[in-house]
């Protein structure tokens, strides 16, 4: 949560009903000049079924920082990563040979999508893994809640057609106080370990919302590409790269057998909040649009807390009840909607 992505996370607000293409980069039905503003730009709306499909991503995505807290107990980080990409990817490419999606062969496209397996699947899912070792899941839910705050500012330098507009702006900097009001203040003295620890940890699911606003930006390739041939490209790239890094950093052969919690946890991180988590992504991208589907970023770290308070027994500070609101404040100023209610 994954994480919290578009063809692979693309964050698209106002541009998605400006630019006259459809979420996957396909032309879509130019609207009669006569039809009124509102018409146009409501071509998207939340239905009950809407509403419903993203209440469960919610708690698929959400369900990964449970999962991910479950599996750790028996399996180390770029062990646990590594199953749950490789898993993912079986199932994933099992549903592009039912659906025939045609297979590119263009080298280019396939060290595209090397790129993409790092940013959106590697380098993320690893650093959020690692920090749920020092921190709740439900922190680090709502740490990764902020992704889409990086990746409007990576657009911003990135690109020349997302710039940063005083709404935006005036949105992450309320996000990012939030954050800080999350994390809190460093300490003035020199941190113990266990300190330096709780400092990290929060600062590597930081990192990895960094990663996803990068693929997000970087993705925007595959445009034109099958969603899930997208999705089974990344998974399969991110599986090669960690078999290595698991191999010589977890000697996963001298681990003990995992218990059965461990086994289910990992199929269902990997079956559920990865591989069906993207398959339902892009159905409520089709149906509702990309401004609809941002929603999902409020309710992700609620199911996440939910699931750690209630069945893994975790308290969350404080500090980290406060933060999320004003997190959330930050989206809703991005999003606009709240606004321009308000304005009518």
């Amino acid at each position: 949560m994954l994480p919290h992505e578009t063809t692979t996370r693309r964050f698209e607000l106002d541009e998605y009903a400006k630019d006259g293409t459809s979420g996957h980069g396909r032309p879509r039905h130019t609207p009669s000049p006569h039809l009124s503003p509102n018409h146009r730009t409501n071509r998207y709306q939340m239905d009950g079924k809407s509403w419903l499909m993203l209440i469960v991503l919610s708690v698929l995505w959400g369900g990964s920082f449970f999962f991910t807290e479950i599996a750790l107990a028996d399996l180390p980080p770029f062990t646990l990563v590594l199953c749950r990409v490789a898993i993912a990817t079986m199932i994933l490419w099992w549903v592009v040979v039912l659906r025939d999606i045609p297979i590119p062969r263009d080298p280019k496209f396939w060290g595209a999508i090397v790129v993409m397996g790092a940013l959106n699947n590697l380098v993320p899912f690893s650093l959020i893994v690692w920090g749920q070792t020092h921190i709740a899941s439900g922190l680090a839910a709502i740490l990764n809640a902020t992704t889409p705050l990086f990746t409007i500012l990576i657009a911003h330098i990135a690109t020349d057609t997302e710039k940063l507009t005083l709404r935006k702006t005036s949105g992450i900097l309320i996000g990012f106080s939030g954050v800080l009001v999350v994390i809190g203040l460093p300490e003035t003295t020199i941190p113990r370990a266990t300190n330096l620890f709780s400092v990290l940890a929060p600062c590597a699911v930081l990192l990895a919302a960094i990663s996803y606003g990068c693929a997000g930006v970087f993705g925007r390739r595959f445009a034109t590409t099958s969603p899930i041939l997208t999705a089974a490209g990344m998974t399969s790239a991110s599986s090669l790269m960690l078999i290595p890094l698991a191999v010589v950093v977890d000697t996963p052969w001298r681990l003990p057998i995992p218990s059965t919690a461990t086994i289910l946890a990992v199929l269902g991180i990997a079956a559920l909040s990865t591989a069906l988590a993207y398959i339902l992504y892009f159905a409520i991208l089709k149906r509702a649009g990309a401004s609809n589907l941002l929603l999902v970023t409020f309710l992700i770290p609620v199911s996440a807390i939910m699931l750690g308070v209630g069945f893994l027994g975790e308290t969350l500070q404080l500090q980290h009840i406060a933060g999320m609101p004003v997190i959330g404040g930050g989206l809703a100023v991005i999003d606009g909607r709240l606004l321009r209610r308000s304005r009518k």
